[in-house]
């Protein structure tokens, strides 16, 4: 069976690497999974021509940290700091997700992702309570049709499931070339005494898994990179989650051990959980992805996310973040942070072709062409993605998810949002 070609004809192409870069009247060549060609007035020999004509033509964007199974309580959490979103949302409405609850709340949150254009993302999933839940939410990842990563994790109140990481990495999980791929989300040392750090981490290595945690001073461990260090337990492959309370000395460990990082500057600053951290992570070379975090409290899409990254370093560094800075974090830095910078990120020819349109004709984009980076970290939103492809197929056309039976999946999720939040009608 030959593979499926598509030509994006004439667009504004907008590629991240090495730097972000905008050039008008450009053609994207995609053979199956690939991105094999960019330049203007390539030939069609045999592709689907799509019309990219007042188009921007960018990579995906890849969410570095999101709890998909949270888009079943949306806005549970809008007015609650980081104590009370943790009482309310993981004490009272995790416990109460079942498998079904899972699968249906995770399904949605990949189809709004790809909706607006988040191609890539991580699903830092802990309501993993039973192998059920687990197999529910691997299920609903591929299902969805996003590249994912699942990151395995515990439920906050809960018991640990080594058993039943080993299963889904030695069957379901076991290729780290697939679509869909397998992390450890251990509570990590900020939250739990080092004898169960250093259990999660010999897991890891066990399983051959890269990690990623959230990391603050505290409430357990005042230094938690630090303690890693001291019990042999730092090294590259990791990804660290918020690190706001953070010294310097502990940013710089992270960058020297190779680890990477995902801030998520929205919810980091309505939960005030400490002044925006991007600025000093770069400074001292770690590299840093964002990521839209808990959708109880805030949007979902990377529009959004962009903004609070650029306005929150415009707040905090002296030298702020540039539209070109955070868009080089959403994309080729994002995936950079998983360890994907391989596969995606860019329009480098030989790439999977994970390729979002953009619509300049919209009210909101018109003029855009001035600056088309500029403008899609400031003034674009996820009503202006035309167009999305993974792996070169194509998931949303037209302004339409064509992948997916969203009726149904809307359909379960309401269900599911009435089961658990039924103490609150």
């Amino acid at each position: 069976m030959a593979e499926t070609r598509f030509l994006l004809r004439n667009g504004y192409v907008v590629d991240t690497e090495p730097l972000p870069v905008a050039r008008p009247a450009t053609d994207v060549l995609i053979e199956g999974d690939r991105i094999v060609e960019v330049g203007p007035g390539l030939s069609a020999d045999g592709a689907t021509v799509i019309d990219a004509t007042d188009r921007i033509v960018l990579p995906g964007f890849v969410d570095t940290h999101r709890h998909l199974w949270q888009t079943a309580v949306r806005a549970g959490a809008v007015d609650l700091d980081l104590g009370a979103y943790m009482g309310v949302v993981l004490g009272r409405y995790g416990p109460r997700f079942r498998p079904q609850d899972v699968h249906a709340a995770t399904l949605v949150g990949g189809l709004e992702a790809l909706d607006a254009g988040v191609t890539t993302l991580i699903d830092y999933s802990h309501a993993l309570h039973t192998p059920e839940h687990a197999d529910a939410a691997v299920d609903a990842l591929h299902t969805a049709g996003l590249r994912a990563v699942l990151g395995y994790g515990f439920p906050v109140r809960g018991e640990h499931g080594p058993d039943d990481v080993r299963r889904i990495r030695s069957g379901r999980l076991h290729d780290d070339q697939a679509r869909v791929t397998m992390a450890l989300a251990p509570l990590g040392p900020s939250f739990s005494p080092i004898e169960t750090v250093t259990a999660d981490w010999q897991l890891a290595d066990e399983l051959d898994l890269p990690l990623t945690l959230h990391v603050s001073s505290g409430p357990v461990a005042t230094r938690p990179i630090t303690a890693l260090r001291e019990h042999g337990l730092l090294r590259a492959n990791t990804l660290y989650v918020h690190g706001n309370s953070l010294d310097d000395d502990e940013l710089k460990l992270i960058a020297e051990s190779g680890g990477t990082a995902s801030v998520t500057p929205a919810t980091e600053a309505q939960m005030g959980v400490g002044a925006p951290v991007a600025g000093r992570l770069r400074n001292v070379g770690v590299t840093v992805g964002l990521g839209a975090d808990a959708v109880s409290s805030l949007p979902g899409d990377m529009f959004s996310v962009m903004r609070a990254a650029l306005l929150a370093s415009q707040i905090a560094d002296d030298s702020p973040l540039t539209a070109g800075d955070v868009l080089k974090m959403a994309t080729l830095d994002g995936a950079a942070a998983l360890g994907l910078a391989d596969r995606i990120g860019s329009l480098r020819p030989g790439k999977q072709a994970d390729v979002i349109l953009l619509r300049l004709s919209d009210l909101n984009m018109l003029t855009a062409e001035r600056d088309p980076i500029g403008a899609v970290v400031t003034a674009a939103n996820a009503d202006n993605v035309d167009t999305v492809l993974v792996a070169g197929q194509i998931v949303k056309a037209g302004g339409k998810l064509v992948h997916g039976d969203v009726a149904q999946a809307a359909r379960a999720l309401r269900a599911t949002a009435a089961a658990v939040n039924v103490d609150d009608h």
